[in-house]
């Protein structure tokens, strides 16, 4: 009898324990949840869509600042030059940096997007690169010229290939310049359009090849050093951070333009891009 009493009351004992250990648990789960919500420190997640350096470098610069503020940036890497405005409409993101205004406007009139500008980041440096030539007075009768193959960036390309004096287009086709817009071209150049990753690939192929500074810097290229030709500079090219209407007053999203203009970014691209990007904020 006594065995069985001292068994209750060992029993008992440990009840009691048990309940006391969960109680402070739950306590203190509590406590961090009320502190969390008093501090304003519950987190969100930002997901972005880039492709490459240094836009991806710039988003991993800003990481750190935007966990201060309670927000983790997920950057999603993508493979091509669509994806990440597929991504953006489709709400699989909630945001991208990895174009200029331009294709955006391009791509919203395809695909009947509402994607919108955000902050413009860096003015890229756009240039033509050649492995086999010194110069543009080199390039042989019908060289070989590789350029983006979507609208904007062939537009781009064309232009700034009409202004070194090597075509002429139609007088007012601006950016919107398409090969059928050439009206003069004395050297008979042909000009292959393949996707923007290509254009690195293209640089052992093709006689001259039209790309900004993000494809050419793999290749130990700068356009100050290297490009036989240069566009003019024109902030209607800056890359920006592009969002959607229905979220662009987003906080987190307004953080993120906060520390992409500010000057740990523009510290980094100083100290890494000065030959190459111009901060645009």
């Amino acid at each position: 009898m006594k065995n069985k009493q001292a068994l209750w009351m060992v029993l008992i004992a440990m009840m009691l324990l048990l309940a006391a250990c969960g109680g402070q648990s739950s306590s203190t789960t509590n406590e961090a949840a009320s502190s969390s919500e008093a501090t304003g420190t519950t987190e969100t997640t930002l997901k972005v869509a880039s492709l490459i350096p240094p836009m991806t470098d710039m988003l991993d610069i800003v990481k750190p600042l935007l966990k201060k503020d309670g927000i983790n940036l997920e950057v999603v890497v993508l493979s091509d030059n669509v994806q990440p405005n597929d991504a953006l409409a489709n709400k699989e993101v909630d945001a991208n940096f990895f174009q200029h205004v331009p294709y955006m406007n391009q791509y919203n009139q395809s695909k009947g997007a509402n994607l919108v500008a955000i902050q413009p980041v860096y003015d890229a440096i756009y240039g033509a690169y050649s492995k086999k030539y010194k110069s543009i007075d080199e390039l042989p009768e019908g060289a070989v010229i590789a350029i983006a193959n979507d609208p904007s960036n062939i537009g781009r390309s064309l232009q700034m290939l009409a202004q070194a004096g090597m075509i002429k287009l139609k007088d007012g086709v601006g950016m919107n310049a398409t090969q059928a817009d050439i009206t003069s071209n004395p050297k008979n150049y042909s000009f292959k359009e393949v996707d923007l990753l290509m254009l690195a690939r293209m640089y052992d192929e093709a006689d001259l090849v039209a790309m900004t500074p993000a494809y050419a810097k793999p290749l130990n290229l700068t356009p100050v050093k290297d490009a036989l030709v240069t566009e003019k500079a024109d902030s209607t090219f800056a890359i920006t951070l592009v969002a959607r209407e229905d979220n662009k007053d987003a906080e987190p999203i307004q953080k993120l333009k906060q520390h992409l203009a500010g000057p740990e970014v523009k510290k980094f691209l100083q100290d890494n891009y000065a030959d190459i990007a111009v901060p645009a904020f």
